[in-house]
This record gives C-alpha cells, structure tokens and sequence, in this order.
C-alpha cells in the first residue's frame, strides 16, 4: 500500500494527458511522427535515384566550387596569401 507500480503511474499519466491535453493532441502527435516518417523513406528514395540517375556527379563539384569562390571572395587579399603559406 506504500507506493504505486509502474502501471499505476501509466494510467494516471494517461488521463492527466488526456485531461489537460485534450482528445485530440495524441491523435494529431501521431499523425505528425508517421508523416514525419513517410518524408524520411522518401528522401532516401530520392537520394537512391540521384545516386543512380547521375553517374558524372560532377554537378557537386560545381557547387562546391562555387561556394569556394564565393568563400575567398570574401576574405581580403592578404588573409588568402597567409592561408595559402600555412
């Protein structure tokens, strides 16, 4: 009689839950966790394809190029000469 089980506390969890948070907050939590999923499965899909579909990927050394250029195009002249002497 001195303390609650685990179970105890589960439900009383429960109905303060379903009390406080309303009747539909479980629902629309669930809804956004599967959706949540659903676009997960769907990324890696899109990345199996892009995978598949290039073959060059010289299209990310583009982009990294040009984030490169546009990097040292913001650092002044002298700071490029001491990055590039170590």
């Amino acid at each position: 009689m001195g303390s609650f089980s685990i179970w105890h506390w589960l439900i009383v969890l429960a109905v303060v839950v379903l009390l406080f948070g309303g009747g539909g907050k479980i629902p629309r939590l669930m809804k956004d966790v599967g959706t949540g999923i659903k676009q997960f499965k769907t990324g890696l899909k899109d990345d199996d394809k892009k995978a598949d579909g290039d073959g060059d990927g010289d299209d990310d050394a583009k982009a990294i190029g040009k984030d490169s250029a546009a990097a040292s195009s913001t650092v002044a002249p002298s700071e490029n000469k001491k990055a590039a002497n170590g």
